[in-house]
């Protein structure tokens, strides 16, 4: 029980985390290390305890004081996580964060194997035995409780009611024990007052969290295997969130996305290819632009990571999933198995605020000029930054891109705005076709045209940007720094945006 809750705890708490710190390699290094320090600590502690006092019941008031520490979080996960957006570096923030929630419940319940292998342990012959029995029975737990984690809960119900079921069971293992085994002197009372005021704070965070997502303007809230999924509207205004960030915004009205790239994935495609007959789309968003190349008679062939998304665009963003051919998988795996050719591809992949490292890499690049025919067009949407000292991403993924590619263009409104890649095997990139903005959003024409004629190069400076070569470098698989280099541009993302969601509900 406590090996599978203790998997179960660092990995949701990284979950619990992401909708406010993001899922980098910095988040995910600040659970691990936070989890290996509170185990080896435990272990310590454990051992140096039942040392002192072999009392068994010592070691289910640990069990239960974790349980009640995980039934805390639930409640004061966000204002903790708020608390930390306000630290610098971010490392240290999400470090602090993973620290101030998990630390004390992963250390009390690493107890357990130590006191154990003492308290059962009679002779210094059957040490061993006793010890490799724990590890495995332990270890086993660990085993469920990771795939418990992966594959059941993570899906199926929401982050609060996963760990509050944790720390539920955690507490009714330790109340049976009191029950069963509790010395006669010992008063069973104390123990039912905690787990009862364990269980109301608890279902107080759950209830909370709940209160928080039952306004009129949320039609959708949900869990995934990659992040929280919300739907909002605001008069007639509709927004699409994965871990509070905002993905697309449509008008229910005009039945339009309001959102840029939409248009420019779609409109880039066209005004760099001669002729759209077959188009890969690798992630499918809320299948807006996929459907506007159905829409022009395009065959449309979409590989999405998420399985959750696709009812939720079916239900709220006029998403028809038989005009298109969608694959569930990862972008990778379809191209390095993909035998169709296609005139276009339009690369629209996030994992929270940035593209998937592996997506942009020269051998992921390689791939996807492999699916295109010759002639054909890759368009990729990305946030870049061009400012010195912030613009690793931007420059490195333009040499990676002319490494596989012969011919490169970036387009973007100005700084701070949606950067996009256009590459091709052919000699000269030029329009072949005149951009036409005529059924683009009223919100967005201008920005939309501002794009078209945005055109940055190296060589060729657009007012207040400028490409420097000499800031990047080739990504490969072996090699891909982005997301520290990047860090910064990132954590500033997410840092605005969930405070804007804060703000949003009224919290400030």
């Amino acid at each position: 029980m406590t090996g599978g809750a203790i998997m179960i705890v660092e990995i949701l708490g990284a979950k619990m985390l992401s909708p406010y710190v993001g899922t980098s390699h910095f988040v995910w290094t600040a659970q691990i290390a936070i989890t290996m320090i509170a185990l080896a600590i435990g272990y310590y502690m454990g051992g140096w305890f039942v040392d002192k006092s072999p009392r068994v019941s010592a070691l289910y008031w640990a069990i239960l004081a974790a349980a009640a520490y995980l039934a805390g979080t639930v409640a004061v996960c966000e204002p903790v996580a708020y608390w930390c957006l306000d630290i610098k570096p971010f490392a240290l923030g999400s470090l602090l964060a993973s620290m101030a929630l998990f630390f004390v419940p992963l250390a009390l319940l690493a107890m357990v194997g130590p006191f154990f292998v003492r308290v059962l342990t009679s002779t210094v012959s059957n040490v061993g035995g006793n010890v490799g029995r724990l590890t495995a029975i332990s270890t086993f737990g660990s085993f469920a409780g990771t795939i418990l984690i992966g594959y059941v809960l993570v899906p199926f119900l929401p982050n609060s009611w996963t760990m509050y079921i944790t720390s539920l069971l955690l507490a009714l293992l330790a109340l049976v024990h009191f029950a069963t085994w509790r010395n006669e002197k010992e008063s069973i009372v104390p123990v039912i007052l905690l787990l009862a005021g364990l269980a109301f704070i608890g279902y107080g965070g759950v209830r909370r969290d709940q209160l928080r997502h039952a306004k009129a303007g949320e039609k959708f809230y949900g869990n995934s295997n990659f992040g929280m999924l919300q739907v909002l509207d605001d008069g007639g205004t509709r927004y699409y969130l994965n871990d509070y960030l905002v993905q697309n915004i449509y008008d229910t009205n005009a039945h339009q996305s309001t959102a840029v790239f939409t248009y420019m994935l779609n409109g880039l495609a066209h005004t760099y290819t001669s002729n759209l007959h077959d188009v890969l789309c690798i992630g499918l968003g809320v299948g807006i632009t996929p459907m506007e190349f159905a829409r022009t008679g395009a065959k449309v062939d979409v590989v999405e990571i998420n399985p959750a998304v696709v009812p939720l665009a079916q239900r709220w963003f006029d998403l028809q999933p038989e005009k298109l051919n969608i694959t569930i998988g990862d972008g990778r795996t379809f191209l390095n198995s993909c035998a169709k050719k296609y005139d276009a591809a339009a690369l629209d992949a996030f994992l929270g605020e940035s593209s998937p490292s592996h997506l942009m890499s020269r051998e992921a690049f390689t791939a996807m000029r492999r699916v295109l025919k010759p002639g054909g067009t890759l368009v990729i949407n990305t946030f870049g930054n061009f400012r010195p000292g912030s613009d690793f991403f931007t420059t490195s993924l333009y040499k990676t891109l002319t490494n596989v590619f012969t011919s490169v263009r970036i387009h973007t409104a100005g700084e701070d705005r949606n950067v996009f890649f256009v590459a091709s095997d052919r000699s000269t990139l030029d329009f072949v076709n005149p951009p036409d903005s005529r059924h683009v959003h009223s919100r967005v024409r201008a920005d939309v045209e501002k794009a078209y004629a945005g055109m940055i190069e190296p060589g060729r400076e657009y007012p207040g940007l400028t490409l420097n070569l000499a800031h990047g470098r080739v990504l490969t698989d072996d090699f891909n720094p982005v997301e520290f280099f990047d860090a910064a541009n990132r954590e500033k993302v997410r840092r605005n945006l969930a405070l804007s969601m804060r703000s949003r509900d009224g919290r400030e």
